[in-house]
């Protein structure tokens, strides 16, 4: 690359990116001054580090953003990292949300909820939303919000539900929500009922076990036996889930505690959430083939990427050491911890830990880190999946392809069809990064009312496969490592005919993955199947792929993800198309009054949820007409309301 002219960089903050000469982003990195920054890399090469020494010998282009302030650049520089997961970057792969409890105080009877991110600004005493978390299985999540609502049975339906419902619904007929929705409930009641509830998602369940019992004796000093009965078994159910919480820190305390590990095969991080003193759950990460030279930096860009977007920040975060940064100008632990706290509104710190108890959090996670990586470094897949699809003594098309080794496949994409006679036809895309789903970035098609001409290719997975090709060429880079087709050669062929065309096709691998055949020819679909085939061009034979390997089992775990994403795109499809009919019986329902109920509401029970007066905004829909849908929805549906 081509040393730049460093007095037309500004002096300002700003972000950075490195590219290479098809436009890839190399690196992205952020500076309090630009231009003396940039300058830093085109220094003796001996004093940079190897990485980017690497980086720079592809990089041919240079772009720079300027923003008004450092904390700006900080957010824009995670936002890139998010978007294009530059190769020289210190990746965070996990775009995992974690669960969240939320209760929004200002609600005259507020609801337990559980959400993965927060909309509408920041949370705090202001507007009245609560959060507690974070919980790193949904399904735990799920499990303990059950069990909240069986001691205290508080509203479940959505503000939505509850302005249009006209009686009370299963959950208080048996007896877990006393239905403010249609009954006078006592305001105060439900509020006493709603701190109980917070103070057991705040860790204080020992002083929530002392209130219910301080309330148990009063009742039964009033001859109020049946309630002392009810406050009895929410004393046994709260003790209940005492016994099972896991007491890490005296005092009631938040913090996340973060250790790091180095293994042969890379760097790992282990990050443990600790929640009113007892350890609610834990996350690992795994970077393979770096060290602990490049501890410094891993750290201070997971804390950037991890917590720029987290909902419930914790007062502290507790390191194993204070990383120091080898560039002068480079992200620093006390910038962005200045960052952090503006950003989220909180008195947040980073530090190290205070005392033998968290020292010993401190090697837990490290522990942890450890066994991750241990088994994270038995497979690489990336690599594994190169040798399997290089073709001996070729190379692919690409710049960074060396002719003495297979290049690794680090991105695979996946396609797939799923229609029923031609009717609700639907391919899907899904987008898997280093072993790891990326879904933000899978994709439904829907091909009949888009192509106008599809009418004759109605059931041709063939035609359908290549319509799609042709929408995957406009959408452009980024491009696979692979493309993976769920079928055999002649779904294969139909889509590479496309990609030659436009002469893409040696750019990337493309293959198929075909079921095995049963004796009888007939594919064998049975669970557990090991022995299923891949087809590449220009060969008549499937790969000589060991059945079980890992990199065969990947492969049909990606052939599954994309099937079922498919089919559930496409049974929705169908379930559309059947409540359009629905409508379409009711006397007096024409085709203009069905599409304008479509345009109003996004599905069936969207319009059996809506109030009468909700109806009547629809042109066309009187008195009659909305007793006819109501009628309809109790048929369909069993419900009227």
């Amino acid at each position: 690359m081509l040393r730049p002219d460093f007095n037309a960089i500004p002096r300002t903050p700003g972000i950075y990116m490195f590219k290479d000469e098809n436009g890839q982003v190399l690196y992205v990195g952020k500076a309090k001054e630009l231009s003396r920054r940039l300058s830093s890399y085109f220094r003796n090469e001996a004093a940079l580090p190897r990485k980017t020494v690497m980086m720079l010998a592809k990089a041919v282009a240079l772009e720079t953003i300027s923003t008004k302030t450092n904390n700006e650049a900080f957010l824009l520089e995670a936002s890139l990292i998010k978007k294009h997961r530059p190769h020289y970057n210190i990746v965070l792969r996990d775009d995992k949300e974690y669960s969240l409890f939320k209760i929004n105080t200002k609600n005259t009877y507020p609801r337990l909820e559980i959400v993965r991110q927060v909309r509408g600004g920041k949370t705090g005493p202001g507007n009245g939303i609560k959060l507690f978390g974070p919980y790193s299985s949904g399904r735990d999540a799920k499990i303990t919000w059950k069990a909240i609502h069986k001691i205290f049975p508080l509203r479940r339906c959505s503000d939505k539900g509850m302005k249009n419902r006209s009686r009370g619904c299963l959950y208080h007929h048996i007896g877990q929500c006393p239905a403010p929705c249609v009954l006078p409930v006592d305001k105060n009641v439900y509020a006493a009922m709603v701190n109980k509830v917070i103070m057991l998602l705040q860790g204080r369940s020992r002083e929530l076990v002392h209130v219910l019992q301080q309330e148990m004796q009063d009742a039964s000093g009033k001859l109020q036996f049946e309630y002392a009965a009810v406050l009895r078994d929410q004393i046994r159910a709260v003790e209940h889930t005492l016994e099972k919480q896991s007491v890490v820190l005296s005092g009631g305390k938040d913090a996340d505690f973060i250790g790091l590990a180095e293994t042969e095969s890379g760097l790992s991080l282990g990050i443990l959430f600790v929640r009113g003193g007892a350890l609610l759950g834990s996350r690992n990460f795994f970077w393979p083939k770096l060290g602990l030279e490049d501890a410094a930096e891993l750290l201070l860009n997971f804390l950037l990427q991890f917590y720029v977007s987290a909902c419930n920040l914790p007062p502290r975060i507790v390191l194993p050491w204070k990383p120091r940064p080898e560039a002068k100008d480079a992200l620093t632990l006390p910038s962005l911890e200045g960052f952090l706290r503006e950003l989220h509104g909180s008195l947040l710190h980073m530090n190290l830990p205070k005392n033998e108890s968290e020292g010993r959090l401190i090697n837990l996670a490290s522990a942890n880190a450890r066994e991750y990586a241990r088994k994270q470094g038995q497979v690489d897949l990336p690599a594994l999946l190169g040798q399997v699809f290089m073709p001996p003594g070729q190379t692919l098309a690409r710049a960074d392809a060396e002719p003495a080794a297979a290049p690794p496949v680090l991105r695979i994409e996946a396609v797939d069809v799923s229609h029923t006679s031609g009717s609700a036809t639907r391919a899907a895309m899904v987008v898997f990064e280093e072993g790891e789903p990326r879904r933000d970035l899978w994709r439904n098609y829907a091909f009949e009312d888009v192509l106008p001409d599809f009418s004759a290719a109605r059931g041709d997975d063939y035609a359908i496969l290549a319509a799609w090709a042709e929408r995957r060429i406009k959408d452009g880079p980024p491009w696979p490592d692979l493309l993976l087709i769920d079928g055999g050669r002649g779904q294969l062929g139909a889509i590479r005919r496309v990609f030659e065309k436009q002469g893409l096709h040696e750019r990337f691998y493309i293959a198929a993955i075909a079921k095995a055949r049963t004796e009888e020819g007939f594919s064998d679909r049975r669970a557990g199947n090991i022995e299923d085939r891949i087809f590449v061009p220009e060969r008549s034979n499937p790969l000589n792929i060991k059945a079980g390997s890992p990199e065969l089992l990947f492969l049909q775990h990606v052939r599954n993800t994309v099937h079922d994403f498919v089919l559930g795109r496409h049974k929705k499809a169908r379930t559309k198309q059947a409540l359009r009919g629905e409508l379409s019986r009711i006397p007096g329902f024409g085709s203009s009054l069905t599409r304008a109920l479509w345009e109003q509401f996004d599905s069936l029970p969207d319009m059996a949820a809506a109030s009468d007066e909700d109806l009547r905004r629809v042109p066309g829909m009187g008195i009659k007409r909305i007793q006819a849908l109501r009628e309809q929805f109790e048929l369909v549906l069993g419900k009227t309301d």
